[in-house]
């Protein structure tokens, strides 16, 4: 099996709707559950609110203060206002990383359209909370502090890097899983190929067993990290539509 078949979207449920095909997918389908689990697990471990806290409320307060502090430090105190937003964008990410760990699960996060689709929703939460907080001037965001000379080249680029946000939040995240887990497939089919190969070949299949425990472990804090980018690029992108030029 090719290494990228693990990343194939195929149809659970075919449905199709004016020539369109909307079909329920694997990827819809692992897109749901992650959605589900992480709803529940949080909803339970925060509900009793205990004193002493169990091992499930420490990880969701820790997680709670992560990313309160994250936003804190990009956008100030502000920047509270957009906790549920970025929470959200948060959880789903680092959860549907973790979830593509477990042998057979689909990686929702390996897929660009998803990506795109989140990193088009950040940008767009951006542009009309700017709009709301600061009207018409939101559009000075695009006029950086330069000689009134340079301006008609320099707005130009800051209106074309704005809207390639969504492309680079998107490429990222999807690089870095896709990356990741194909050398995670590789190593796995050189470790059957060469331990059904017999003689001297199936003792040298030790060699990318441990690769792939080695990858493993890097995959567990790629995961997180392109979680932590992803929201921490969020934080500063809302900061310029709470503060214009990044000033808080």
């Amino acid at each position: 099996m090719s290494p990228l078949e693990q990343f194939r979207v195929t149809p659970l449920i075919p449905l199709h709707l004016a020539g369109y095909d909307i079909s329920f997918t694997n990827q819809a389908l692992m897109m749901c559950i992650v959605l589900g689990l992480t709803t529940l697990f949080l909803l339970l471990t925060v509900k009793k609110n205990r004193l002493v806290p169990t091992r499930g409320q420490s990880m969701a307060e820790l997680a709670y203060e992560f990313v309160a502090g994250m936003i804190e430090s990009t956008a100030g105190k502000g920047g509270y206002k957009f906790f549920p937003f970025v929470f959200a964008v948060f959880m789903f990410v680092l959860m549907s990383n973790y979830f593509g760990l477990i042998p057979g699960v689909f990686t929702v996060t390996s897929q660009i359209a998803v990506n795109f689709a989140l990193a088009s929703l950040v940008v767009a939460v951006v542009i009309v909370s700017g709009f709301l907080f600061h009207g018409v001037s939101f559009l000075t965001l695009f006029v950086p502090e330069a000689p009134w000379v340079l301006l008609p080249l320099l707005v130009p680029i800051e209106v074309i890097s704005f809207f390639f946000r969504p492309i680079s939040l998107s490429v990222r995240l999807f690089a870095n899983m896709l990356a990741g887990h194909t050398m995670l497939k590789v190593f796995a089919a050189f470790v059957i190929i060469l331990g059904g190969a017999g003689g001297v070949l199936s003792a040298i299949a030790v060699a990318p067993m441990f690769m792939i425990v080695a990858i493993m472990a890097l995959e567990f804090l790629v995961a997180f990290l392109q979680a932590y980018v992803f929201a921490m690029l969020t934080c500063i992108y809302l900061n310029e539509a709470l503060h214009l030029h990044g000033h808080h």
